[in-house]
């Protein structure tokens, strides 16, 4: 895991992602996902292109199952942006640098 992207866990996810005053995208992966692997480093560059503007977790759907079927999580990976403790938009699936990056924007 780099410096800009932090795992959130059941224990974490209400102070880190629901709480957060700074708008928060959750990648809802899990470690055998080939698509999940193969965003990594796109997030990785999304996280600092975006830093100081959004933070960037990561949560394991097999850690926290509950959590992700609370959010509506079906298939992996799901991006979801959190804004004010809501749910505010969501990506599902691989996509490259430049969608990734308009969603963000369009998002905030």
């Amino acid at each position: 895991m780099s410096d800009r992207i932090a795992h959130a866990d059941d224990n974490s996810f209400d102070a880190t992602v629901l709480q957060s005053e700074e708008p928060v995208l959750v990648d809802f992966w899990a470690p055998w996902c080939g698509p999940c692997r193969a965003l990594a480093p796109r997030l990785e560059q999304l996280a600092r292109q975006f830093e100081g503007q959004v933070q960037v977790r990561k949560l394991n759907v097999d850690d926290a199952p509950e959590l992700a079927t609370a959010h509506g999580v079906r298939g992996i990976p799901t991006l979801i942006l959190f804004k004010g403790g809501q749910a505010h938009s969501r990506l599902v699936g691989l996509h490259d640098e430049t969608q990734l990056s308009s969603w963000v924007r369009a998002a905030l």
